[in-house]
């Protein structure tokens, strides 16, 4: 019952690494609850310790995507996606979460698959929750939301229940591992774009080739100083583009929000309801001068994957309009109404 796990792994123990048949049929068992609690550890510390591979990546995310719950979305090409890996160098409120709601107020189509916090005080689930939007909600209820609303967001749990063999090791292990990476790149409503922060600058072209590998339509891998996994306020963001296959690498310049001289403490985070109460502040249109640009920058990219703006820039000047009108609030109070508590 685990053959290609145990040939998986001593693949990895000679230091050799894996093609795509062997790492999706590995992680095929182990979804399937197929693998020891030592095995799941073996392969996840041998990746991690050889150092991860595009194709090891998007061998293991097809693994998940082929266990997952899919919601199905019409037309998923043109679902976006917001998230990042997670372990940034700074605890800030849910950048990620926020410039959802403010894409989503732009008119993108928003899928946003997340948890509860693993690692920081508020995860994307719990700081919705503390916005006032149900959950824990059946399928039927997040695709009647996302066809209502224009935005939806699946809880992890509920959609990746073959994450249960994994769990528990992820937490005995308490460092980063290829599923930090792998969970970014299996939404249950197939979006095929994406916005993919990223907390490690080096491993920018890892999971940038992994989404090339994976066939994604359009996504933003981004990493910006000083050290977070979104698109920085602080400083330069390193992006690197993938488009039908092909991977360019540019930068964004912070000043591009209009937002002036900002600081670290603008993007503070704390609790699931402090993070509530600055998302919706930055939404209706205050806030730190921090927070707003973050949150224009992360909304813009995902407006700008949506070819909804043609360039970066012109992406901007739509989140800004938006920002203005105070679409983000509308979007926060329809995906609210449509959520049954």
């Amino acid at each position: 019952m685990t053959d290609a796990l145990l040939i998986a792994i001593r693949k990895l123990a000679a230091n050799e690494s894996l093609d795509g048949d062997t790492i999706t049929a590995a992680f095929t068992q182990i979804m399937r609850g197929e693998g020891t609690p030592a095995q799941v550890a073996a392969l996840l510390m041998a990746l991690r310790v050889k150092g991860e591979t595009s194709i090891e990546v998007a061998g293991a995310a097809r693994a998940m995507r082929a266990a997952m719950n899919v919601l199905p979305a019409a037309s998923p090409e043109s679902l976006v996606d917001t998230c990042g890996t997670g372990g940034g160098s700074i605890t800030t409120f849910n950048i990620s979460t926020a410039a959802a709601l403010l894409a989503a107020g732009a008119g993108v189509r928003i899928a946003k698959h997340g948890n509860r916090s693993f690692s920081s005080r508020s995860g994307s689930a719990d700081v919705l929750e503390a916005l006032g939007v149900a959950i824990e909600v059946t399928p039927e209820v997040m695709l009647r939301t996302l066809n209502e609303t224009g935005i939806v967001f699946m809880f992890a749990p509920l959609m990746h229940p073959a994450m249960r063999h994994v769990g528990p090791v992820r937490r005995e292990l308490t460092i980063g591992t290829v599923m930090n990476i792998v969970g970014p790149l299996a939404n249950p409503a197939r979006a095929g774009r994406q916005v993919v922060g990223v907390a490690e600058k080096g491993r920018l072209p890892l999971i940038a080739g992994a989404l090339a590998e994976l066939g994604t339509a359009h996504a933003l891998v981004v990493h910006g100083e000083p050290g977070l996994d979104e698109i920085s306020p602080l400083g330069a963001t390193t992006v690197i583009e993938v488009r039908d296959g092909t991977t360019t690498s540019w930068e964004i310049d912070p000043a591009l929000a209009g937002e002036g001289a900002v600081s670290p403490a603008d993007l503070a985070g704390g609790g699931p309801e402090e993070n509530a109460a600055v998302i919706e502040a930055v939404l209706g249109g205050g806030g730190l001068p921090g927070a707003r640009a973050a949150v224009l920058l992360n909304a813009a990219a995902a407006i700008y994957v949506s070819a909804r703006g043609t360039t970066f820039e012109q992406s901007v000047e739509v989140a800004k309009a938006a920002l203005k009108e105070g679409l983000g609030l509308e979007a926060l109070g329809r995906l609210r109404r449509a959520s049954p508590r």
